[in-house]
């Protein structure tokens, strides 16, 4: 009986990069406001926007500014290896969770941080028995509304010139 021979496959090439471990996502503390608002800072500086100098201005907060932001809003930080590379608020009127002041560091984008922060926050508006989770973001924001079409959002308008002269696009989802 004859045997048949094999050539020997080659092995896969070893992964290059090995995906990042997900992101660990909290409530923040007032321990947390140096390093939220580092990361705003950071964020801002990095996206060149060409956005209203006022506008970009209003979205890095000074740790006092932070803590008055906190008023009525819950927020979640995302972490890795103890850093915080993504922050997500949420604020609950009438039965919606409203998201707010999403931001992700740089260097940690297209890694599942802010889609660990929506998932945390819905979550978080489901335990809090809101009916619905929306948000708005800036029209020439394309990477953040397809971010929102990905996690099931669906567009239900758009406020023209509501932010600084900015068009704003408006998504929710039903919980």
């Amino acid at each position: 009986m004859a045997t048949e021979h094999r050539p020997e496959r080659e092995a896969p090439p070893a992964a290059v990069v090995k995906s990042p471990l997900p992101p660990v996502v909290e409530r923040i503390t007032h321990e947390d406001i140096p390093a939220v608002t580092a990361l705003y800072k950071k964020v801002w500086e990095y996206e060149p926007t060409g956005l209203p100098a006022e506008l970009v201005k209003s979205w890095q907060p000074s740790p006092l500014e932070f803590t008055s932001w906190m008023e009525g809003v819950t927020y979640f930080a995302a972490r890795r290896d103890g850093h915080v590379v993504g922050v997500l608020g949420c604020e609950l009127e009438h039965g919606s969770c409203h998201l707010v002041d999403l931001a992700v560091d740089p260097e940690a984008r297209r890694q599942g941080v802010a889609s660990a922060l929506i998932v945390a926050a819905m979550d978080w508006a489901k335990r809090s028995n809101a009916l619905e989770v929306w948000v708005e973001v800036l029209a020439r924001f394309t990477a953040a509304a397809a971010l929102f079409t990905h996690r099931e959002f669906v567009e239900c308008g758009v406020l023209h010139k509501h932010h600084w002269y900015e068009d704003v696009r408006v998504f929710e989802r039903l919980l």
